[in-house]
């Protein structure tokens, strides 16, 4: 009988915008392509074996798109090396990030029981499952959010529909979702269901990098927020 594993697998193994016209500058952030490709594919075959090898639903937790230091080096979401290594216990080789938002998640995962625990009730992703990044001021790559350009936001938003009701029809939760980001990815996933009619309800909770760069003195009161959150989605 095949698992979630299996079905989430298949999916987030196969996404692709190469027919997907993009605005001029913008550029895809896929961590299975590029020099860390095999790592990657690696490091997300062993998590989803390890934490999805059952036919359970699960409740969705959806964040904007993968950033750089995040998804966009693990192929996980809110889920930099280091917690892969210390908290997943996955070994990761060849390289090495740090994101404030995924030392946030962690907390709050510990905080809602342990990663066992969390994961076997809770799938995280994003509302668009592949990043963007454009040219910053020192001509460095910066990450671009979905929605920060209209015509970026239109261009995708085919494949974002196609990736949302692919995970429902994978059996996720339709009762309730939780969006990881209270301002635009709130706005606008909100504007997606209500034309797709996927979702019952829609919680929206702080973004962790906006709740570790301004209120980290209120850490405690925004993971109690999620855990709280978790709760009244039926979390036990």
């Amino acid at each position: 009988m095949s698992t979630l594993a299996d079905h989430l697998l298949q999916h987030v193994l196969s996404f692709s915008l190469d027919k997907v016209k993009l605005p001029p500058g913008v550029g895809v952030l896929d961590p299975f392509q590029g020099g860390h490709a095999k790592e990657i594919l690696r490091i997300v075959t062993r998590f989803h074996r390890a934490y999805y090898s059952d036919v359970r639903p699960r409740v969705l937790m959806l964040g904007i798109n993968p950033g750089r230091l995040g998804a966009g080096s693990t192929g996980l979401s809110f889920t930099d090396t280091k917690r892969c290594e210390t908290d997943l216990g996955i070994p990761v080789t060849g390289l090495h990030t740090h994101e404030p938002s995924s030392d946030f998640f962690y907390r709050m995962i510990h905080a809602a029981g342990g990663v066992d625990r969390f994961y076997g009730q809770v799938y995280v992703h994003s509302v668009c499952p592949l990043g963007f990044v454009k040219e910053g001021p020192t001509g460095g790559p910066i990450n671009l959010n979905y929605y920060d350009d209209p015509a970026l936001e239109r261009a995708v938003l085919p494949f974002m529909e196609q990736w949302l009701r692919a995970l429902v029809d994978m059996g996720m939760r339709t009762d309730v979702v939780l969006c990881i980001g209270t301002g635009l990815n709130a706005k606008s996933f909100t504007a997606l269901n209500g034309r797709l009619k996927l979702f019952d309800r829609i919680v929206a909770l702080e973004h962790p990098r906006y709740v570790m760069q301004y209120k980290a003195k209120q850490l405690d009161r925004y993971i109690g927020k999620y855990v709280q959150s978790l709760a009244d989605a039926g979390y036990q």
